[in-house]
């Protein structure tokens, strides 16, 4: 049943417009690796620390919206009153300029809750100055923080020149990326929004609007992985980005962080973290008898 399923999950992750025009999709492996058709990639166990998979994994790229994960750790460090208000300025549609649209009109006030789900669950730029604000920081001392905070986890060739992602300055390498993942799983708030499909939000004053936020990240949607936490990104130049945690096996107590980044096609980050589940599953661990595992 597992194999079936996966095996459907990649028919349906691949089947983009390149299929119509006759290009084949991409094979689940390759010289018996998962074949990552991403720039650079990175697996790594979260219990034992072994890298189970390496594509490139410190090799600086712009990392995109993958940027509000940072933002989100900065703001939460600082005691984000969660059910206070906060009103939508001109200056956070400033800074969200040429990024995609917003749903947060300016003049509105949203609770810092169902700011906390915009900027994370559906990547709205507009929402990251305003959690900034609320704690009292302005966007250069939010970016001066979230360097401040790679550093102090540890991420050696990680840099952040605005809040957001849209500066392609923003960069960092998967193995950094797993640092960073590793602290937002221990951020109980930003996991929890992580791995929702959907989440209503409701500006204040105005019960009867409502504004649905679907989750970016495919693999949160589908429910057949159980995510501690994760973030997509994409601009013209980082490509489209993947960072993400998930439990393999509740069972066996597989933690895995996942980060793909510079693939070309929308859904390739989704199928390259298919394959790469696939091929742990089936090749990299096996379950024996007295319900350990072993590396294969």
């Amino acid at each position: 049943m597992q194999h079936r399923f996966f095996a459907l999950i990649l028919v349906t992750l691949c089947a983009t417009p390149a299929l119509a025009k006759g290009r084949a999709v991409a094979t689940y492996t390759r010289g018996g690796l998962p074949n990552v058709q991403a720039q650079a990639a990175v697996a790594v166990d979260l219990t034992t620390g072994e890298e189970l998979y390496v594509k490139n994994a410190d090799e600086v790229r712009p990392i995109a919206s993958i940027s509000k994960l940072m933002a989100m750790l900065v703001v939460l460090d600082r005691h984000l009153e969660l059910d206070a208000p906060t009103t939508m300025t001109a200056d956070d549609k400033q800074i969200a300029l040429r990024g995609a649209r917003s749903r947060l009109p300016v003049g509105q006030t949203f609770t810092n809750r169902d700011l906390l789900h915009a900027a994370l669950m559906a990547s709205d730029n507009r929402a990251v100055p305003a959690l900034g604000r609320a704690v009292g920081l302005n966007p250069a001392q939010l970016v001066a923080a979230m360097n401040a905070k790679a550093k102090e986890l540890g991420m050696k060739n990680t840099t952040f020149e605005d809040p957001v992602g849209l500066n392609a300055n923003n960069r960092s390498t998967p193995r950094d990326l797993v640092l960073m993942l590793r602290a937002a799983i221990h951020q109980p708030l930003i996991a929890e929004i992580t791995q929702k499909a959907k989440y209503v939000a409701h500006p204040v004053g105005k019960p009867g609007w409502t504004i649905e936020y679907t989750n970016t990240d495919v693999i949160a949607r589908s429910g057949r992985f159980s995510v501690l936490t994760g973030k997509t990104g994409y601009t013209d130049l980082a490509l489209y980005c993947l960072a993400i945690a998930v439990r393999m096996s509740a069972a066996q107590s597989h933690d895995v962080a996942m980060v793909f980044l510079g693939a070309v096609g929308k859904m390739t980050r989704f199928a390259d973290f298919q394959r790469t589940a696939q091929w742990l599953t089936e090749r990299k661990w096996k379950t024996v008898a007295d319900g350990a595992t072993k590396s294969m």
